[in-house]
């Protein structure tokens, strides 16, 4: 599954299909009816992978219809499990199940009661955030949707139209489980090439169109914008956290800062001695300012592409003890992924020209179809013929992001932490 977070223009992308007709858009009930028979679909190749694409399937019931809920049979007619299905997608199907089970509302509620308990019991995330994910897609079994709660809002993303029909049910479960009164639909980026359909975002009555959030006692500002999910994402809560103890007493420039959030932390955990942010999004650095005065902290933040300020710093000599360079996602398809690559290497080569000797670099990547290994090598890469580096740390996304041992493109998020040192 790749991440939600903020992505360049893709000038490459497939023409939208035609609109879907509006009965195939409207919510769905959990349940079942158990007096109709539920559409079959062959599945001819099978995987481990929730996400059956429509190569591996062979016939399927013409009365399936987009977003239903239909039974997957093998070739020889055994039972294979339950699925969403959507003709429209190359990933066609959506497995949630391979039990005998039908999935109807108690089986959902038990979903949600799971994804919940992991946050709430194992990870104890509500002692340190009130902002944090509650279901990762197929991580919690629930393929093709991510809930996030942001104080008193839950905020979906649909990447399935079987999901986007049943997200109104879903979130209603969760609100009366966890006592939240507002919630928010809106659909993925690419939802209109890859599953057939978009949507405009969709509120509760009332719903507030900002809230403020706290993360280890640092207080910041989402603004429910259309754009961009949220304005604040919750997968590098813990590495902001972590990178905060290595900043005490030290000057610290955070690339593609976007609203502030390793910024923020650098300078309020860490004590960092100055903080410089820099992004491109207008909006994402009004944004941070306003973080910076909710939390009385004196920063700098500076509209600007991050490759030509990194440019001007070069000419004019200025480096830092710390340098985070957490760019929006750079790879969308595997067509592009060696220019999304040269991006990683060029962003990268300038960011640890910026490091002072003996300083240490936070090299992010939130594009799924760039494995760990490929990253690491990128990084190794862009240093300076006269520099080496040293990772100290591999980190990935918080733990309310977790990674499915069944589904590798759960596992997205890479957070590199490199020591800088000149031969």
């Amino acid at each position: 599954m790749n991440s939600p977070r903020k992505t360049f223009v893709n000038r490459n992308r497939p023409t939208p299909k035609p609109p879907l007709a509006g009965e195939h858009l409207r919510p769905l009930p959990l349940g079942v009816d158990a007096g109709k028979p539920l559409p079959v679909v062959e599945v001819k190749a099978p995987v481990r992978n929730p996400i059956l694409y429509r190569k591996r399937l062979g016939r399927y019931d013409p009365l399936a219809r987009p977003g239903d809920l239909v039974r997957l049979e093998l070739s020889d007619g055994s039972h294979f499990g339950y699925g969403l299905f959507n003709s429209r997608a190359e990933a066609t199907i959506r497995v949630l199940t391979r039990g005998t089970e039908i999935p109807d509302e108690a089986w959902w509620r038990d979903r949600v009661d799971r994804a919940c308990e992991l946050r709430t019991d194992w990870l104890k995330l509500p002692e340190q955030t009130t902002a944090c994910r509650l279901i990762h897609a197929e991580s919690d079994g629930f393929p093709g949707l991510v809930i996030d709660r942001y104080g008193d809002v839950l905020a979906a993303e649909c990447f399935s139209l079987g999901m986007f029909r049943r997200a109104e049910a879903i979130l209603e479960m969760l609100r009366e489980k966890l006592g939240i009164p507002h919630t928010r639909i809106t659909t993925g980026p690419h939802t209109e090439t890859t599953e057939g359909y978009g949507h405009v975002p969709v509120f509760s009555e009332n719903c507030p169109r900002h809230v403020v959030i706290e993360e280890y006692g640092t207080r910041f500002r989402v603004d429910f914008a259309e754009g961009h999910k949220t304005g604040f994402f919750c997968d590098q809560r813990e590495n902001r956290k972590r990178l905060a103890d290595f900043c005490a007493g030290k000057s610290v420039l955070d690339v593609c800062c976007y609203t502030g959030g390793f910024s923020m932390q650098a300078m309020r955990l860490g004590h960092a001695s100055e903080v410089t942010g820099v992004d491109l999004d207008e909006a994402a650095i009004a944004t941070a300012r306003a973080n910076a005065k909710l939390n009385r902290q004196n920063m700098k933040f500076v509209h600007a592409d991050a490759f030509p300020y990194m440019r001007d710093m070069l000419r004019n000599g200025t480096q830092y003890d710390v340098v985070i360079l957490d760019p929006p996602k750079l790879i969308n398809t595997r067509e592009e992924f060696d220019e999304g690559r040269r991006k990683y290497l060029d962003l990268n080569r300038l960011a640890c020209q910026l490091v002072k000797p003996g300083g240490l670099l936070l090299s992010c990547s939130c594009s799924g179809l760039m494995p760990p290994e490929e990253f690491s090598k990128t990084i190794a890469a862009a240093l300076p013929s006269d520099s080496y580096g040293r990772f100290l740390y591999k980190w990935g996304a918080a733990a309310d992001h977790p990674v499915a041992t069944y589904c590798p493109e759960t596992e997205y998020l890479k957070a590199y932490l490199v020591r800088i040192d000149r031969h």
